[in-house]
């Protein structure tokens, strides 16, 4: 092995460490932060994992879990089987989870998709969607955003996931009384 092949890895272990510990920090710090004037959460339209195009703006009308996340972060592949989970029990009531990976590739993604059976939409973000949600130094980062659009919660690293399942039940209609437009 050359000094120079060393040399990336040795960078992109340090690199990797510093993200780790960014992360954690801020995790520790507040795994939640109420957000003073819920925001209307910045619009977007990517392609997911298929080739398909994705607008939040669709989904107006719905919570929407938006979860910023990669295939190589650990606390993210911990988290999706119970956002798969979210998906199948609160999607009749108006839930919908997006997914967006800042992968460099999608064709992990895509893998990854497949063996865990992903329910919802995974699309390929980039640095100016990271950028418009205020910058994604570290993952998962998760959005809970009300039917109007709005941003209520973000949550930086992993966070008990109980926390986020209630938030999104006090988002939600009533469990007799189906979201407008969700079919049910």
């Amino acid at each position: 092995m050359s000094s120079g092949t060393l040399r990336k890895r040795l960078l992109l272990v340090i690199a990797l460490a510093a993200v780790g510990l960014a992360v954690y920090v801020a995790g520790r710090r507040s795994s939640s932060s109420q957000t003073a004037e819920n925001p209307l959460a910045p619009d977007f339209s990517l392609n997911d994992v298929e080739g398909h195009r994705i607008a939040l703006s669709a989904h107006r009308g719905k919570v929407v879990l938006l979860n910023f996340w990669a295939t190589w972060c650990e606390p993210c592949r911990k988290e999706i089987p119970r956002f798969i989970e979210f998906q199948n029990q609160y999607g009749p009531r108006g839930l919908q989870v997006l997914g967006i990976s800042l992968d460099d590739d999608s064709k992990p993604v895509y893998k990854f998709r497949n063996e865990f059976k992903v329910n919802y939409p995974i699309a390929i973000g980039n640095a100016n969607l990271a950028e418009s949600y205020g910058g994604v130094l570290g993952l998962p980062i998760s959005f809970v955003n009300d039917p109007q659009g709005r941003i209520i919660v973000k949550h930086i690293g992993a966070v008990d996931l109980s926390k986020i399942e209630q938030e999104i039940q006090g988002l939600l209609p009533q469990s007799g009384n189906p979201a407008p437009g969700s079919g049910v």
